[in-house]
């Protein structure tokens, strides 16, 4: 950090010097129109009139430049890295857009309080600062422009995992390059970095104590991704949640419900919660009882059920590998109950709907077709005599 520092005061040095140079260099040019205009010596807020002319102008020419850069230099590059054979310059040049944008302005806001001679030391520091600010704002620009390059590293290692193995890695060089970021930007306020890092070290237990849960959450993340649980774009349930993973960070999940909000899972919760994935199953169960009308006979039973369990042998959406059952299952109350038990080729949520829908139009043909009907709740009531007409 020490030699952060240093490098850091030396480049300040560098500029300072630079800045000198371009005052005697301006001054010396201007001295001239002094003799021949002297009213342009002339001091407005204690600033010469020629001074703050040039200022005004070479502000509005960068800014200028600025389009000019923006509408022909970069839209030549843009057409040039598309002649390549790989679409990463393009996505390179189009993130440094905004950071060569703004560093114009910055130029533009140096050059005129240069040459006002009025630049407070809060001004210069706060256009150090933004200097620093854009240099690492260009370098996580590009990070994000490369993060197919990182999907593509982390593939050959585990293809399934590469997004959540990418987005992790990611995350992780943005912590770190924002980091060193902020730390150049406290260096040209004059903050010892060294020793805020040192001077952290007197709270390392209560910082421990509380980042406990981030703790637990980050190892958490790394579970999911070793144990390779869930990935992006699954169904899953886990502690009562139940949607689609949308993200796997570092700290929480994002679980996308099936009513469209997006619900928020610390790491720790789903590593140590047993998780259903839906997602993974090749099959989907049907379960279901059809009660039937105490008129049904035994014959009429016995001819439904073995009805019913040919149809399913023979239908094209039922796996024929699982389990298959129909029997006749209990005495209901108002019923005859007939239990039925399968499982169809998909997992597919919207192809298992018309499977099981074309499965109940066809129970309902059998049941039709045998004489019988579907039973509902009722009662019988049974009076075993009527009162006489002299009772009162």
């Amino acid at each position: 950090m020490a030699t952060a520092e240093q490098n850091a005061t030396q480049s300040l040095k560098v500029i300072d010097s630079l800045d000198t140079d371009i005052i005697l260099s301006v001054q010396t040019r201007l001295a001239p129109l002094y003799e021949k205009y002297p009213f342009l010596s002339e001091d407005y807020f204690g600033i010469p009139l020629a001074n703050l002319i040039v200022a005004t102008v070479l502000f509005f020419l960068v800014l200028g430049l600025r389009k000019v850069f923006t509408k022909i230099i970069l839209v030549f590059l843009q057409n040039l890295a598309k002649s390549t054979n790989t679409y990463y310059d393009d996505k390179v040049i189009s993130a440094l857009k905004g950071p060569i944008r703004f560093a114009f302005i910055i130029i533009a806001v140096h050059i005129f309080f240069l040459l006002i001679f009025n630049e407070p030391a809060v001004i210069k520091k706060i256009l150090d600062t933004l200097v620093v600010y854009t240099i690492f704002w260009a370098i996580l620009a590009i990070i994000e422009a490369l993060r197919g390059l990182v999907y593509e590293a982390t593939a050959k290692f585990n293809k399934d995992l590469s997004h959540e193995m990418g987005n992790f890695i990611i995350a992780m060089i943005k912590i770190l390059v924002g980091g060193m970021g902020l730390a150049g930007m406290l260096m040209v306020w004059g903050i010892n970095v060294t020793a805020v890092v040192a001077s952290l070290g007197l709270g390392g237990l209560a910082f421990a104590l509380a980042a406990k849960d981030t703790a637990s959450n980050l190892f958490g993340s790394f579970a999911l991704l070793a144990d390779k649980s869930i990935r992006i774009g699954e169904w899953i349930k886990v502690d009562g949640v139940e949607g689609v993973v949308e993200d796997v960070g570092m700290r929480t999940t994002k679980i996308r419900s099936f009513q469209k909000s997006l619900i928020t899972v610390p790491n720790h919760i789903v590593a140590n919660n047993p998780i259903e994935n839906f997602s993974r199953r090749g099959i989907r169960r049907i379960k279901m009882h059809i009660g039937l009308t105490y008129a049904t006979n035994s014959e009429q039973i016995m001819q439904i059920i073995q009805e019913i369990k040919a149809m399913l042998q023979a239908h094209e959406g039922i796996s024929q590998g699982d389990s298959l059952m129909v029997n006749f299952d209990t005495f209901g109350d108002s019923s005859l109950n007939i239990f039925i038990y399968t499982f169809t080729k998909t997992a597919n949520w919207a192809k298992y709907l018309e499977i099981r829908e074309d499965i109940h139009l066809k129970i309902m043909g059998i049941v039709e077709k045998n004489g019988s009907g579907f039973a509902f709740p009722s009662q019988s009531i049974y009076v075993e005599s009527l009162p006489t007409k002299n009772m009162v």
